[in-house]
């Protein structure tokens, strides 16, 4: 057990400050502070040694040379008890510092900002906390060290329990999340400045552990969440998500996000069962819901506008793992609160990050996000029909579902005035006319017709076989990557079936 008897403080975020002072002051710690905090203690009426009181220098240059002196990183880390470092301390005047208190510059704030400049950013690199930090957490054998105002009552705990003095283990513990924390800010740093139109040279991955989970994909599998998954999505009622009810929201929420109309998707295994915009949300679940009145069983639904009493009545009747909205009214939570394991979700921010990154032996795969989005102008017509308006209508509905289905993928749609819908998806299979059997058989399982449908293929068709067993089934218009070898003969099969085809030039294959 070490005993604290001097503390530095130096904080940007003071939450908890004061308190956390006072009470070290009932111990008899001994506080020096720098600047801001020095300021924050003072008027709370504690005794305070200012940092240039402390090592007899004065801070200059704007604050950026304060506590960067021997006297700091001396009495953090001369190793207590070895005598030559016990006789270079006494023979320089340097007196031990037990206990260091340091939150960092809010660079990673100060960068999200719109319109920072560079200026500002640089001006928020925080030089003497990492240091004073990393000092401290190399000698957590004698110092504790405090990065996280939320380990306060931790570490006054055991000071009440033993006499002032912290364990072994919870230094050692912090130490670990200091380390963590400066390797993640020097991350962030590094990446803002680094910032081109190329994928950064190194890929600085450093995130907090914000829950253990049960278990991963698979009850054998150890598992947990990191990062601020939070501050995207927060649960508001139900049992703790699963790994894989997270992975499955994730995707139903980048669905959704495609729409602008209101849109509901169900989600199965990261892949939707059903898809549907209309007016109002309680339409649009009829259209999703119809596509597979089977798989949605234990589904994940999203919806992308506040969901209310008339989509919540529809959604209570069959059992649902996950409802993921961007807010639900009182009279929607009141009906599915009633499901007391339901995970309600609500999403808070747009779910688009900059980096895909997946793990392979030895390192990982960067890749930018697909958020690459068509419109009406960019579909280039290659058959002697052009498609109508309604089918172009569902074409860009299609689409746009299709991007989220899992490669090989074929997804089935129609759009009748202001609605649209899936009728029918085939995902993942090795070949293409397989996933167009399985949307097809999936459409008349559902005892949903076909005729007058539309087409989308999330890559080219490489032979007309597609083409034709999407005609066969009744489809009259598609929608394609393009750039296949066969193109003219994939064209020349849709202009004798009379459909209408247009090209994307844009793949969504999905791993």
């Amino acid at each position: 057990m070490r005993k604290i008897q001097r503390a530095l403080i130096s904080v940007s975020n003071k939450t908890g400050l004061v308190e956390f002072a006072r009470q070290l002051a009932t111990f008899g710690v001994a506080i020096i502070s720098t600047g801001g905090t020095a300021r924050a203690l003072k008027e709370a009426g504690l005794s305070v040694i200012e940092i240039s009181e402390f090592t007899g220098f004065p801070e200059m240059m704007d604050g950026r040379v304060k506590t960067l002196h021997p006297k700091v990183h001396g009495g953090l880390l001369y190793i207590r008890g070895n005598p030559a470092h016990e006789a270079a301390a006494a023979q320089h005047g340097i007196e031990p510092i037990d206990l260091v208190v340091v939150n960092l510059y809010p660079f990673e704030q100060t960068v999200a900002q719109p319109n920072v400049t560079l200026h500002e950013a640089i001006e928020n690199i925080d030089i003497g906390g990492p240091s004073m930090l990393r000092s401290a957490a190399k000698n957590h054998a004698s110092v504790t060290v405090v990065v996280d105002p939320a380990d306060y009552g931790r570490v006054l705990a055991e000071m009440q329990a033993n006499g002032g003095a912290t364990s072994d283990a919870l230094r050692r513990e912090l130490a670990v999340k200091v380390f963590a924390t400066t390797s993640r800010y020097d991350g962030a740093i590094a990446a803002f400045l680094g910032q081109t139109d190329r994928l950064p040279a190194t890929l600085n991955i450093a995130l907090p552990k914000a829950q253990d989970l049960r278990y991963g994909e698979n009850p054998h599998q150890r598992a947990a969440l990191y990062g601020d998954f939070g501050r995207y999505f927060q649960q508001l009622h139900g049992k703790e998500l699963s790994y894989n009810n997270i992975l499955d929201l994730t995707a139903a929420a980048g669905l959704v996000a495609e729409f602008d109309e209101p849109t509901v998707a169900i989600i199965k295994h990261t892949n939707p069962c059903g898809v549907g915009s209309a007016p109002t949300l309680a339409e649009a679940w009829e259209l999703a819901y119809a596509t597979d009145r089977q798989a949605p069983f234990g589904g994940i639904i999203a919806v992308n506008r506040p969901l209310d009493a008339d989509i919540a009545q529809a959604i209570a009747e069959i059992f649902s793992e996950v409802i993921v909205a961007p807010s639900f009214t009182n009279e929607a939570l009141a009906i599915l609160q009633k499901k007391k394991n339901l995970r309600l979700i609500r999403q808070s921010a747009n779910v688009h990050a900059s980096l895909s990154v997946r793990s392979v032996p030895g390192g990982m795969l960067a890749q930018d996000t697909d958020t690459r989005l068509v419109s009406v102008a960019d579909l280039k017509v290659v058959t002697k029909r052009e498609p109508t308006q309604a089918e172009r209508h569902a074409l860009l509905f299609a689409w746009r579902v299709v991007k989220h289905v899992k490669s090989n993928a074929i997804v089935f749609a129609g759009a009748e005035g202001e609605t649209s819908r899936t009728l029918g998806i085939g995902a993942g299979q090795m070949s293409r006319v397989d996933s167009s059997k399985i949307a097809v058989w999936k459409a008349r399982e559902a005892g949903l017709s076909l005729a007058g449908s539309v087409v989308a293929s999330d890559a080219f068709f490489p032979f007309p076989d597609g083409v034709l067993a999407a005609a066969d089934a009744g489809a009259t218009a598609v929608i394609q990557t393009g750039g296949s070898v066969r193109d003219a003969e994939v064209i020349a099969a849709a202009n004798e079936r009379n459909l209408a085809m247009v090209l994307t030039g844009i793949r969504h294959f999905r791993h």
